[in-house]
């Protein structure tokens, strides 16, 4: 079983920093792709940043130049550096892999269990 577990969230005030982590764990022979998702009250999830095993990476227009996505394939970890926060910022933000455990078996999508984020002041 593949397991993420997220940690970093909290309360911060406008124009703030934080940093999201998100730990994969279990039998995993390879990710191709590791993303952060948030989602509020009443509105679907909307993806926030992606990178993948190349590093490329990719943004939602709302965060691009505040946020920054980076992985670590290796330590199997993945990152959020959240900056310049502002109120409409605050969601649930989970943490999310496209992995594979073993070479005959497609690659599947994995979710962390969400961690708060909170913006305000």
């Amino acid at each position: 079983q593949v397991q993420l577990v997220e940690s970093g969230g909290g309360l911060v005030q406008p124009g703030g920093s934080l940093r999201l982590s998100c730990a994969a764990s279990g039998t995993i022979l390879d990710i191709s792709v590791m993303r952060w998702y948030r989602q509020t009250p009443g509105k679907e999830r909307e993806l926030v940043a992606g990178v993948t095993s190349d590093s490329i990476t990719n943004y939602a227009d709302s965060v691009k130049g505040r946020f920054t996505i980076s992985g670590d394939n290796s330590k199997r970890m993945v990152y959020l550096q959240m900056s310049s926060l502002r109120p409409e910022d605050t969601a649930v933000y989970y943490c999310n892999i496209n992995a594979r455990t073993t070479s005959w078996i497609p690659f599947r999508t994995y979710w962390g269990q969400g961690n708060q984020v909170t913006v305000s002041s």
